[in-house]
């Protein structure tokens, strides 16, 4: 099933098998998509071994699905559409809550060790802007990690599924109006990379939280699949919508390590520097409000020099949430006497490449799906714990529309296609590429961050441009464009929506619009917010709706 034009071999491969289906991404979406495809043959590319890298494995809080008594799957999407300050897809919220019950049992049957009640059912916690408990967990905060290590399990008994590890993809291979497949090369290292064909191409490369100073998100999800699709052309849905987790351990690491939403579910309080308990002044679900303004209110606490901390004082921390105890262990922070400082992070990309129902997006011959892909499900704020079930729902819908074209696309496999068989990568100088990384990082926390004006982003504006005039590395490269996205699009957006606060644009704008952009488009808004040329109107939203 087409040629891998190789010089030599890039890296492990588990089995020898034809390319049939490439998925990029080694996470719970990628993972999951390939599983669901056996047993077509699958080609998995993850940029690290397995389970490293993946912003799934990190993922604490569980799985939101509506299975206890006296939930509904309806109520369970009224959840999910009220988080979306108005911008989150009835029918792909529907889709999400119905489909939710399933693949938890599919989970259980890869051999996800869910926790349990004394009655054997599922053990369910509740977490903010959910009206119920529907949070499914794995050892009170170690759900993503265990979820992977069941899937990795799975997919190394499936003989239709080759992984190769240590493989980053660099550019999707484009021509006669369809993506053909993907140049790839060992992860980091210089030179050339060839070109691995693909029938169907599967984008599942994860989020953008590593554009950002404060980051709960490993390294890998530096939005260079976003900025990937976008160069071939891609359509890109609401890319300022960036959920800042408010909960993060402010103790000087990056990433930061998270604290999960379940300890406020289950008792934990924010306070200031004097014990204030400064949510109660803020929302009526105080602790539990929607993420987006907790987020706010943690920064604005620390912004004006109260601080800001978690309090589980009254929780059984060790017990409970382990990951998170063994953290405050390793700083010197004892739960269960001292406050736990914290501070927003960049957690969670709503925004991402455009797609259908069944995860096809613009571009023929590309399906999307994880935090890579924007459904809709998530409008402009995502409900805590819908993240993990929107990869594994939307990725079985992926899988389930590729195999309905395998004829055509075994058919694909036999034409002839002019593509090049290896393109060239620059010669990078490493530390000059690490200073520009942590300079855009920087640019984005301070002027994109949690609370945004016109004069911010005009600032990220120029130092984007100024970091794109000098990059050597397609990484950073990559990180520059989806860093484009998002200040456009939040420059855009003249209004403050969920996770978009715009200080000098404080109201809501009726109706309800989605922003949708190319690459092209972001770089005329870039351009005439500027000065550098008239900012031209990019294609209506119903027209690219049509286009997808």
């Amino acid at each position: 099933m087409g040629g891998l034009a190789i010089a030599q071999p890039l890296m492990f491969q588990r089995r020898p098998g034809p390319h049939g289906v490439l998925v990029i991404g080694g996470g719970l979406a990628g993972l999951f998509t390939a599983l669901k495809l056996a047993p077509l043959p699958v080609t998995v590319l993850s940029p690290k071994p397995l389970g490293e890298g993946a912003s799934s494995t990190w993922a604490q809080g569980g799985i939101a699905a509506a299975i206890g008594e006296g939930d509904s799957p309806e109520v369970h999407a009224a959840d999910t559409i009220a988080a979306g300050a108005g911008l989150t897809d009835p029918e792909m919220a529907r889709i999400l809550t119905s489909e939710a019950g399933q693949r938890i049992k599919e989970l259980l049957s890869y051999g996800v060790p869910f926790d349990r009640d004394a009655l054997g059912k599922p053990r369910l916690s509740q977490e903010a802007a959910h009206s119920a408990r529907r949070i499914v967990r794995v050892g009170g905060d170690r759900a993503g990690k265990a979820v992977m290590t069941a899937l990795i399990a799975a997919v190394a008994e499936t003989p239709s599924i080759s992984v190769l590890e240590n493989t980053e993809a660099v550019e999707l291979a484009y021509s006669n109006g369809r993506v053909r497949g993907v140049y790839v090369r060992r992860t980091g290292e210089p030179g050339r990379a060839s070109f691995l064909r693909g029938c169907s191409v599967v984008l599942a490369s994860g989020g953008i939280g590593q554009l950002y100073r404060v980051t709960t998100v490993p390294k890998e999800a530096n939005g260079g699949g976003l900025a990937m699709a976008a160069r071939a052309g891609a359509i890109i849905a609401d890319p300022e919508f960036v959920q800042f987790h408010p909960t993060a351990f402010d103790i000087g690491r990056d990433p930061a390590p998270l604290l999960s939403e379940a300890i406020r579910g289950d008792g934990g309080l924010l306070v200031n520097g004097a014990g204030e308990r400064f949510m109660l002044a803020v929302h009526p679900r105080a602790e539990l409000a929607p993420r987006d303004v907790v987020a706010r209110a943690v920064h604005r606490e620390i912004a004006e020099g109260r601080g800001a901390f978690l309090d589980c004082r009254a929780l059984p921390m060790e017990t409970a949430f382990p990951t998170a105890y063994e953290v405050c262990r390793e700083v010197g922070i004892d739960p269960a006497r001292e406050l736990i400082p914290i501070a927003p992070a960049a957690h969670y990309h709503m925004g991402g490449v455009l797609t259908d129902a069944h995860g096809r997006t613009s571009l023929s011959g590309l399906w999307a799906c994880g935090e890579a892909a924007s459904t809709g499900v998530h409008g402009a704020n995502r409900l805590a714990s819908n993240s993990l079930l929107e990869a594994v729902v939307f990725a079985a819908r992926v899988a389930a529309d590729v195999a309905a074209g395998e004829q055509h696309w075994r058919a694909l496999a036999e034409e002839v296609l002019p593509v090049k068989p290896s393109i060239e990568l620059p010669e990078v100088d490493a530390a000059k590429t690490a200073s520009a990384v942590r300079r855009l990082r920087e640019v984005m926390a301070r002027c994109v961050g949690v609370e945004r004006t016109a004069a911010s982003l005009q600032e990220a504006f120029s130092a984007l441009k100024e970091l794109e005039a000098d990059a050597q590395s397609i990484e950073l490269r990559g990180m520059i464009e989806a860093a484009l996205l998002i200040a456009a699009g939040a420059y855009a957006r003249k209004e403050s929506r969920g996770a978009h606060r715009r200080l000098d644009c404080p109201e809501l704008s009726e109706p309800a619009r989605h922003g949708y952009l190319t690459l092209g488009e972001a770089r005329r808004i870039v351009a005439a917010a500027t000065g550098g040329g008239p900012q031209e109107q990019g294609a209506g939203v119903q027209e690219l709706r049509a286009a997808v």
